[in-house]
């Protein structure tokens, strides 16, 4: 049978005031407003499916009172119930004569039903809840009735879902701006043309109220240039920006891609700068006083070796481990030095061709006192042809603290490296590889750090500073490569230089 034609007039009436709603609460006031006024009923109730647990439950029931929020319905139990399970509307003029109806609720609070049209309410194939006229005004409901309420239920459903979508978006927008206002960091959204569209407080403190990136960071020495970190497509990259006066402000971070524009995340990195540049120049300096005394201290105590060696056992034995010390003590002064200039932002090394076969052999040349001190020996498997662009010195001295790393940390008498260069997808390949006792999961990183040493406990007992590892990341990622390092407790441990093997970028 068709919908009444009067009864169209409340319908359309019902979906504009549907579409107006987004507050979750009000809209679903006000459906049961209207749900009972499209059927001339004498009130309404909704109940919503709760996913997790399958039960449907009232979230408003017009006139029904608070018994009515405490009621869970299975799917398949009541009119209600049934409707769900089935997903198709019941039309009751006569509940008492139904099996599926209880007058449970009736006599909790007192309101007395007579009649049901109840229709279940359903979005894109997913069940929503379900929708209750109760207790027709005037006569009886009719199919057309049904038509009309199905009709509204469907309005009704398509409204709770954008406005359960509405919800969800502003609860996630009010997370990510709590966030966002509360970070340490300086945090900026920008359009695609570098306007700030948001900026948190800490951003604002070292921004001001600039309104684009350009007029935030006049002034700066930005590297790269915006030009350059602007026509980035994809990924994060990292920038920094220095400024020389009236106060000297270094801001560094990363800046991000997003589809209608760019996030910048930074921090204010004077400070830290500082102590870094304080830290390198003191380390320099110290290093550097170092020197000529123990030059000093190393060249007389050759000397007194050399004329006791005839002498008084007890004086001669005193002297050798006077030059024995000196001499390493020159060793770890050195050391420190190399790793103090390479951190020197004006350290520019020279860059020539360099045969990899040549520098292992020659810094192996450099070792081979200190290694068999030590009962460690190398097996050296090379590649004559392999050739890399770099710095000579600063690539020897990357073979020699991997191949003392390796023999240091090993506590067996006799001790076993390989060393091996290989060509592999257009870079050059060097691999050291020990014995040893291998390195925990936990540390392997760590080990890149500086002044880093990993022993159960740090007793000193191993020689050196723990400089080796931090400085061959270092030179072999200025070099254009990377380290890797593979592990494993009681199995030894596998250093990996990668570097690009010149004769492929010469292809």
């Amino acid at each position: 049978m068709d919908a009444d034609p009067l009864s169209l007039e409340p319908l359309l009436e019902a979906g504009r005031l549907l579409s107006s709603q987004l507050e979750l609460p009000e809209l679903l006031r006000t459906v049961l407003s209207l749900a009972s006024k499209v059927v001339g009923a004498e009130t309404a109730s909704l109940l919503l499916l709760d996913e997790r647990s399958q039960e449907l439950y009232f979230d408003v029931a017009l006139g029904l009172g608070e018994a009515a929020g405490r009621v869970r319905l299975k799917l398949g139990q009541g009119v209600a119930g049934c409707v769900a399970r089935d997903r198709v509307a019941a039309v009751i003029n006569d509940v008492r004569r139904d099996a599926r109806w209880s007058s449970q609720m009736d006599a909790q609070s007192g309101f007395n039903t007579r009649s049901i049209l109840a229709v279940p309410m359903i979005f894109r194939g997913r069940l929503a809840g379900v929708l209750e006229a109760i207790n027709k005004r005037s006569g009886q409901f009719s199919q057309a009735d049904r038509s009309t309420f199905e009709a509204f239920a469907s309005q009704a459903a398509v409204a709770i879902e954008n406005a359960r979508l509405f919800s969800s978006l502003k609860e996630e927008s009010l997370k990510l701006n709590a966030v966002f206002a509360n970070m340490g960091d300086a945090a900026a959204l920008c359009g695609r043309e570098g306007g700030v569209l948001l900026a948190n407080p800490a951003a604002r403190r070292l921004m001001g109220e600039a309104a684009g990136l350009r007029e935030a960071f006049e002034g700066f020495a930005v590297s790269p240039t915006w030009d350059d970190l602007l026509s980035g497509s994809t990924g994060d990259r990292e920038f920094c920006a220095e400024r020389g006066g009236p106060k000297r402000l270094v801001l560094a971070g990363t800046i991000t891609r997003l589809e209608q524009g760019w996030l910048l995340v930074f921090r204010d990195e004077t400070e830290r700068r500082q102590r870094e540049r304080l830290k390198r120049t003191f380390l320099s300096l110290i290093s550097h006083k170092l020197k000529t005394p123990l030059a000093a201290v190393i060249g007389f105590s050759d000397v007194l070796v050399s004329e006791l060696a005839s002498g008084a056992p007890p004086l001669l034995k005193a002297a050798r481990t006077v030059a024995k010390e000196s001499k390493k003590l020159g060793g770890l002064v050195d050391k420190l030095l190399r790793y103090t200039t390479l951190e020197s932002p004006d350290q520019q090394p020279a860059r020539c061709a360099c045969a990899v076969d040549a520098l292992v052999q020659e810094a192996l040349r450099d070792l081979g006192d200190w290694l068999s001190e030590r009962g460690a020996s190398v097996d050296y498997r090379g590649a004559p042809d392999l050739r890399v662009q770099g710095d000579p010195d600063q690539l020897k001295e990357v073979v020699k603290n991997l191949v003392e790393n390796a023999a240091k940390f090993d506590p067996k008498p006799a001790k076993k490296i390989r060393v091996e260069a290989a060509s592999r997808d257009g870079q050059a390949l060097l691999c050291v590889a020990d014995t040893g006792p291998g390195i925990a999961p936990e540390d392997q990183e760590e080990v890149f750090s500086r002044f880093h040493q990993v022993e159960a406990y740090f007793t000193g007992q191993v020689e050196g500073l723990g400089l080796g590892l931090p400085y061959v990341r270092k030179v072999v990622e200025s070099h254009g490569g990377r380290v890797e390092l593979k592990s494993r407790l009681g199995a030894g441990t596998t250093v990996t230089v990668r570097l690009p093997s010149l004769s492929s970028e010469a292809a």
